[in-house]
């Protein structure tokens, strides 16, 4: 696995790529990557890093894993390549965004725009076995993306971090909240969503309500 990553992350995160638990998980993937179908491909596993570097970070929105069907995963959260099926999460999250901000519906999936103006869509784990979900948790990228998390709140100041469900909630314990704001609320998924924990949490608005407060540009949430 070659560490494509963006100098102002490499040089955040220095001294996490020299821990012994970080160097057993570069080869961990290695070998998953070279024995078994793994997503996202290997040149995408840091694009959420590579689209979004750490002084550009001004929202956060945190997943579980990449998705592990074919050709699904670009390496952001809730995103898709083009031309893949909207996966039932991020099919709420554009209805969720279309009665916020009354923006329609997307064609594509891909969630890069946001990623570009400064919104880090970070999985919990950066990679995945094809069609294993959580097959790659617990190897040590939850060290690795906690320890990313704490950074953003260490080094960086009015950062807005989205927390949807139960998973990403537990991060919260990472997040400095006397520097940073926390928006909370559940998973985008149909389960969550249907039973009323997802639809109507107005992040999208809220979000660019936050950072106009602090002199920001609001994030266009528009796909194009």
């Amino acid at each position: 696995m070659k560490l494509s990553i963006d100098d102002s992350w490499k040089t955040i995160l220095q001294l996490e790529f020299e821990k012994p638990y970080f160097q057993s998980l570069v080869e961990f993937v290695k070998q998953e990557y070279l024995t078994h179908s793994c997503y996202p491909k290997g040149g995408d596993i840091f694009n959420a890093f590579n689209h979004c570097t750490f002084n550009d970070v001004k929202v956060v929105i945190i997943g579980q894993d990449p998705y592990h069907g074919v050709g699904q995963a670009n390496g952001l959260c809730f995103s898709v390549n083009e031309g893949v099926v909207h996966p039932p999460s991020l099919v709420n999250i554009f209805k969720e965004l279309g009665e916020d901000l009354k923006v329609p519906y997307p064609k594509s999936g891909n969630l890069m725009p946001w990623a570009d103006q400064g919104v880090f869509l970070l999985n919990a784990t950066l990679t995945v076995r094809a069609h294993q979900a959580g097959s790659h948790q617990g190897k040590g990228w939850e060290q690795f993306t906690d320890a990313v998390i704490s950074k953003i709140s260490e080094h960086r100041k009015g950062v807005v971090f989205l927390l949807w469900g139960g998973f990403a909630k537990k991060k919260i314990k990472l997040i400095d909240r006397r520097k940073h704001h926390i928006l909370q609320t559940g998973h985008p998924s149909p389960l969550s969503a249907n039973r009323g924990y997802w639809f109507g949490n107005r992040h999208f608005s809220s979000t660019n309500s936050l950072l106009q407060q602090v002199g920001e540009k609001a994030i266009d949430w528009k796909i194009p």
